[in-house]
C-alpha cells in the first residue's frame, strides 16, 4: 500500500453508538475519506461484519459504547497484526454504564479490545478548553502542529501497556471528573504525572492502531433516553483546523504514507 495514486483501497468506516452526534461525525469523515480517489468506503454501525473489515486494508472508527463480540475483537486484532491499519477516534475505546448510583461507570468488559487499542476510556472532566501539545518532534504525523486549545472531552484513560505506545500528542491535567464513578484524578505521583495521551500509535505485529481521543460532538437529540432534548450543540475539536489536519494526515498514514 502506498500514498501514491494507484489501485483501489478498500476502507471500512464504523460509525455508531450513543451520546454523540454520530451523523455529524460520519458526514465529516466521509468528506475527508472522499479526498482520496482510490478509497472505496463501506459504512457500518458496529464491528460485527468482520468479513468486510478484514477484506480491506483500512479501518476508521468513530463509536461510543459499542462493545464488540469476542469474535469481532479477536478477528480485528488478528487483522491488525497481519498488517491492517486502524484510525480509531474518540470513544472507540469506551464502555459506559450510565445511571449507576455513583455516576457513569467504565466497566472493564473487553480487555482484548482495550489491549488492541492500547487504552480504555475511564472518565473525563466537564467539557472545558484545554491545551493539546506535541509529545514528539520526530514524527511527521504531528510535525509542525502548533499547540492548540480545544473544548473537547479530555480523556482520562487506562493504558494496558503505556510503554508500548508511541505518544504523539498529549495534554496535562489533574482534578475531578465529576459525574463518573472513577472521578478522582488528582494523584500525579506516577511516572507520567498529570499527562494524558491525546494521540498515539500502538504498533501490533505488522500493523498498527493510530488512536486520537479528540472529536467530541453532540446535537439536540443525542442524549436520549437520558434527556429528550439536549440544549447545546457541541462540535468540540471539529471546529479546530488542527484537528482536520491531523485527520488528513491520519488517513494518509493509513494508506501507507511515511512522511
Amino acid at each position: 500500500m502506498s500514498d501514491a495514486p494507484g489501485s483501489r483501497i478498500d476502507v471500512t468506516l464504523v460509525a455508531g453508538g450513543m451520546y454523540h452526534d454520530v451523523d455529524f461525525a460520519r458526514r465529516e469523515l466521509l468528506g475527508l475519506l472522499a479526498e482520496h480517489d482510490e478509497f472505496r468506503v463501506r459504512v457500518q454501525p458496529d464491528y460485527e461484519d468482520t468479513d468486510a473489515i478484514v477484506a480491506g486494508s483500512i479501518l476508521v472508527s468513530y463509536t461510543c459504547n459499542v462493545r464488540p463480540s469476542e469474535i469481532a475483537q479477536q478477528t480485528i486484532r488478528d487483522w491488525v497484526s497481519n498488517g491492517g491499519r486502524w484510525v480509531a477516534l474518540h470513544g472507540t475505546n469506551s464502555a459506559l454504564d450510565v445511571g449507576t448510583p455513583n455516576g457513569v461507570d467504565a466497566p472493564r468488559v473487553f480487555p482484548l479490545w482495550a489491549d488492541t487499542l492500547g487504552s480504555q476510556f475511564v472518565a473525563h472532566p466537564p467539557i472545558m478548553p484545554y491545551r493539546v501539545e506535541r509529545s514528539t518532534d520526530d514524527h511527521w504525523l504531528v510535525e509542525g502542529i502548533e499547540p492548540f486549545e480545544t473544548d473537547d472531552e479530555l480523556y482520562c484513560s487506562e493504558y494496558t501497556d503505556r510503554a508500548s505506545l508511541e505518544p504523539l500528542l498529549h495534554t496535562n491535567w489533574s482534578g475531578e471528573a465529576r459525574g463518573f464513578v472513577e472521578h478522582d484524578w488528582t494523584d500525579t505521583s506516577g511516572p507520567f504525572g498529570d499527562q494524558h495521551l491525546v494521540m498515539y500509535l500502538r504498533p501490533l505485529g505488522d500493523g498498527a492502531v493510530l488512536y486520537n481521543t479528540l472529536g467530541h460532538c453532540r446535537g439536540h437529540y443525542d442524549m436520549v433516553p437520558v434527556v429528550d432534548y439536549y440544549p447545546t450543540i457541541e462540535r468540540g475539536s471539529w471546529e479546530q483546523p488542527a484537528y482536520h489536519e491531523l485527520l488528513r494526515r491520519s488517513l494518509r498514514w493509513a494508506r501507507g504514507a511515511t512522511a
